[in-house]
């Protein structure tokens, strides 16, 4: 459903978001192992968060990624799709073809419809603090 970069991104955002709440910065190197990317493919990904100022980063020896807390609070995952994908998820053809529509519909059209709208109202209320305060790392992981 997304894009591989898009995968990597919400998982790296998640990450940063679970470092930041624990007063650290994460690098990019542990990035990457966290949510098992790799490292140049992350980098472009966290340069795309960070010129949409979606994440916060910092140079030198104690820089890396991080996100204020009221980041965490606001930032939802519809964002970071947003700025990943775009919205071709809620926009293309759950089969790929490019002439489907209400008046042209492909089979799955209108069942496809409400899943799609199911997936946008979960991503725009889900932010990175709730997940953040989910988080128990003996029920949840990053890596695939």
């Amino acid at each position: 459903m997304f894009s591989k970069s898009c995968e990597y991104g919400l998982r790296a955002v998640i990450f940063i978001a679970q470092q930041s709440h624990l007063g650290h910065k994460a690098s990019l190197t542990s990035i990457s192992q966290a949510v098992d990317s790799p490292p140049a493919f992350t980098a472009k990904i966290l340069q795309q968060l960070v010129k949409n100022n979606l994440i916060d980063s910092s140079k030198g020896p104690k820089g890396g990624f991080f996100m204020a807390p009221e980041a965490m609070k606001n930032l939802t995952l519809e964002a970071v799709v947003s700025v990943l994908d775009g919205d071709s998820i809620y926009t293309n053809c759950g089969l790929g073809l490019k002439q489907c529509n209400d008046k042209k519909p492909c089979p799955l059209h209108f069942k496809f419809v409400a899943i799609k709208e199911e997936l946008q109202a979960m991503l725009q209320n889900t932010t990175l603090i709730m997940l953040v305060n989910e988080m128990n790392l003996d029920r949840f992981h990053l890596k695939r």
